[in-house]
């Protein structure tokens, strides 16, 4: 192998693939990254065997060939070179790196048992989604997934598609969301993609105009194609639960307020909250809203909010870290809110997006 590069984008590509590396595992090549020299590209690519990166930056290619090499090194080393065109060779299971300034030997190891990539993605079988009303709906789902290992299938994030939709929803078990956006095509398919894959969506889309989506049910994995960069992941196995069972069919108390003045009052809970198991109690009456919180250590406090509502006046306790957490996820103005006991899942919703919805379980307190 050997071909000329601009550092700063190696750098950047390398960035990527040193988030998925395993070097920890009981495969040493898992710890490496992947260097491949094609015809006019230099392919980076790294994989911890659940998900895999793999970029294409522009080089002059000399000499075609492939290794791999340990990430951390490469990717230090790369970091801390000068801007400008680089030289790369290697020679049986050694790197060379040539700079401005700066020659470097790096040891690798053959390629050979380096799991194999997707390294493009099928452009005429992919289903392309519009980036900013998929990004913005990865984040109004994202914070619900769990971080529970035990329950893998709630560390990920459903995605259905059906009738020109995709649905995405995410649970922890004590809260819920629901978006849902249109798209293209005629995709019918349900599948559970872990949130790593698809905070990595978020870091690798800024630029881009739409995302192409590959679902290859045989081999249980999905793909993501971005300009010069494929992101594929497995898809996690088990059942979803059954969200549309526990959504509400009708509620005793609806309520319309400002978000960023609830928003407000439950911070100012938050620092009380915080002694107390993070409760904050919601006592709605006509046209307002209480929010309290006390604790045996620092005090109590009180906050009136300004609310439109419709139905008798109820009092309910919720996390305060599943409402805070929720409000910095609404994009308008007015929060709606439905109730129907104080035992029963708050319904919240964003007035401005009928395509969005949210689901918190109350905590019981002793009256």
């Amino acid at each position: 192998m050997k071909l000329e590069v601009l550092q700063e984008n190696l750098n950047k590509a390398l960035v990527s693939a040193s988030r998925f590396v395993s070097p920890k595992a009981q495969l040493p090549v898992l710890g490496n990254i992947l260097l491949k020299a094609t015809k006019t590209k230099l392919i980076v690519a790294s994989t911890n065997l659940e998900i895999s990166v793999a970029s294409s930056i522009g080089a002059q290619v000399k000499e075609e060939g492939e290794i791999t090499v340990p990430a951390r090194s490469i990717t230090e080393i790369v970091a801390n070179l000068l801007p400008g065109s680089m030289s790369i060779s290697s020679e049986k299971e050694q790197l060379k790196i040539e700079s401005q300034s700066s020659t470097l030997v790096l040891s690798g190891m053959n390629s050979a048992d380096f799991p194999s990539v997707p390294q493009k993605i099928e452009v005429a079988r992919a289903v392309p989604f519009p980036k900013e009303p998929f990004l913005n709906a990865l984040g109004q789902v994202l914070f619900s997934t769990s971080i529970d290992e035990t329950r893998p299938v709630l560390t990920g994030a459903l995605m259905i598609f059906a009738s020109g939709k995709l649905t995405l929803v995410a649970t922890d078990g004590f809260r819920l969301s629901q978006k849902k956006i249109s798209l293209p095509g005629k995709l019918n398919s349900r599948v559970i993609i872990p949130k790593t894959a698809l905070i990595e969506c978020l870091r690798l889309a800024p630029e881009e105009q739409e995302i192409l989506f590959d679902y290859k049910e045989k081999e249980n994995q999905i793909v993501f194609g971005f300009s010069d960069t494929v992101l594929s992941s497995r898809v996690l196995e088990g059942d979803f639960p059954d969200f549309e069972k526990i959504m509400p069919k009708q509620s005793s108390l609806s309520l319309e307020l400002d978000k960023e003045d609830f928003l407000r009052a439950v911070k100012l809970a938050s620092v009380f909250a915080r002694d107390s198991a993070n409760i904050v109690k919601l006592s709605i009456g006509k046209n307002s809203v209480e929010v309290l919180a006390e604790s045996s250590q620092a005090g109590n406090q009180k906050t009136q909010v300004e609310a439109k509502t419709e139905g008798p006046g109820l009092e309910i306790a919720f996390n305060y870290r599943f409402l805070e957490e929720l409000l910095h996820a609404i994009k308008g103005e007015t929060l709606r809110v439905e109730l129907s006991s104080p035992g029963s899942p708050g319904v919240f919703k964003d007035a401005s997006d009928p395509d969005f919805i949210h689901l918190i379980m109350p905590v019981r307190v002793q009256s």
